[in-house]
């Protein structure tokens, strides 16, 4: 069975609707809302190539774990000699905007051709956003039946 781990570091970025822009010669073409994407999937991207250096994607059924860890607000931190220690009430999990399910789409659809096939080979996903060194780690793993 064959894993593949990796990660990459910086703020995740979630992928939203895509809209179409219009040129000035009056043509068009489609981007993405964020602008934050693309370089977020630059670094999902070339993580992942590292991580699988001269193997070729992955053609079964996949899970896919990962972790996507965000910076903490500065109201997580105490105050005075207190100060850089997190509050002991602060919380672990990151249960504000980015939306889970966007930035899933955003890290399934950096690997495609990279780490897998198709994303549509993603049969199971665990995932879950913490507070944390900004960044992703994921974990790609062959299912056998």
């Amino acid at each position: 069975m064959s894993t593949i781990v990796f990660s990459a570091d910086g703020t995740p970025a979630p992928q939203g609707s895509k809209t179409v822009a219009r040129t000035r010669s009056g043509g068009s073409y489609v981007r993405e809302d964020n602008p934050n994407t693309k370089p977020w999937r630059s670094l999902v991207m070339a993580a992942a190539r590292e991580a699988m250096a001269e193997r070729d994607p992955l053609t079964g059924p996949l899970l896919l774990e990962v972790t996507f860890r965000f910076p903490r607000p500065k109201s997580h931190y105490g105050t005075g000699r207190n100060a850089g220690s997190v509050k002991p009430a602060a919380p672990v999990w990151h249960a504000s905007r980015p939306d889970l399910d966007k930035l899933l789409r955003a890290l399934g659809d950096s690997l495609v051709g990279i780490v897998y096939v198709d994303d549509a080979q993603l049969v199971e996903v665990e995932a879950v956003k913490v507070y944390g060194s900004p960044g992703v780690t994921a974990i790609v793993s062959e299912l056998r039946a």
